[in-house]
């Protein structure tokens, strides 16, 4: 499957990111693979068992894909309103003075700067959730197949959050910094404090993005699992009509 480099800042991605990108063919190599665990009683190898967990791997790759990819582009988060990353509620007495004060650019530089950050680190997900698929249980499926809308999401979200948020901070720091974020965030903090009874503000600002990043992902995923659950447009293949049309 051919895949176009992702571009962000008018430049490509290092080419690490860029070939985390999930490839669905590769992650269904292990499909016929009989996934671990098997519950008790349950007849392992049975076809109707085998289509379902190709069905639900071949539905969080085709997910995973569409959600890193939207996140991964340029404007990614910060054009859309549904995860773009705000100024943190903390800091919203600190932006209205700023922007009182003439500091309105500055203001508007952190908030695009924090959301370039996270579209920088988005591709990363990818090998993340291609791990937790490959490595999915027949309980895992069958959890997945039955749950709700979002319950893949929600299977993502505890088996990856973690290793996600360590892998994500690093790059968010950086790029924080490269983009201008840190230099707009002191410049806007040491203009607020300059104001008289105003006082000291204080905002882990990695740690904000990392954790808003995510939450933005997660919401993409939840959102692409959705469209296959309930949109027969959205099943692309014969496995995901096979699986989802029922």
């Amino acid at each position: 499957m051919k895949r176009r480099s992702l571009v962000l800042f008018g430049t490509s991605l290092p080419v690490m990111a860029s070939a985390q990108i999930p490839k669905i063919d590769d992650i269904m190599k292990s499909v016929d693979k009989l996934p671990k665990s098997a519950p008790a009683g349950s007849t392992v190898g049975a076809p109707d068992e085998k289509t379902n967990a190709a069905g639900i791997k071949e539905a969080l790759a085709v997910g995973t894909e569409n959600a890193v990819q939207s996140l991964s582009r340029k404007d990614g988060y910060f054009g859309n309103a549904a995860v773009k990353i705000l100024m943190p509620s903390s800091l919203q007495k600190v932006a209205e003075v700023a922007r009182t004060v003439g500091y309105q650019k500055q203001v508007d530089e952190f908030i695009l700067s924090m959301n370039r950050a996270a579209e920088a680190a988005a591709p990363l997900a990818s090998r993340y959730f291609g791990d937790a698929i490959r490595d999915m249980t027949l309980q895992d499926v069958q959890g997945i197949l039955t749950g709700g809308n979002t319950a893949a999401t929600e299977y993502f979200r505890r088996k990856t959050n973690d290793k996600l948020y360590k892998a994500f901070k690093p790059v968010v720091s950086q790029k924080v910094g490269e983009v201008g974020a840190t230099r707009a965030y002191k410049s806007m903090m040491g203009q607020y404090e300059s104001v008289p009874l105003m006082g000291k503000q204080s905002l882990d600002l990695d740690d904000y993005v990392t954790r808003k990043s995510l939450d933005g992902l997660f919401h993409m995923v939840g959102e692409e699992e959705k469209k296959i659950r309930t949109n027969p447009a959205a099943r692309t293949t014969d496995l995901l009509k096979t699986v989802f049309g029922k």
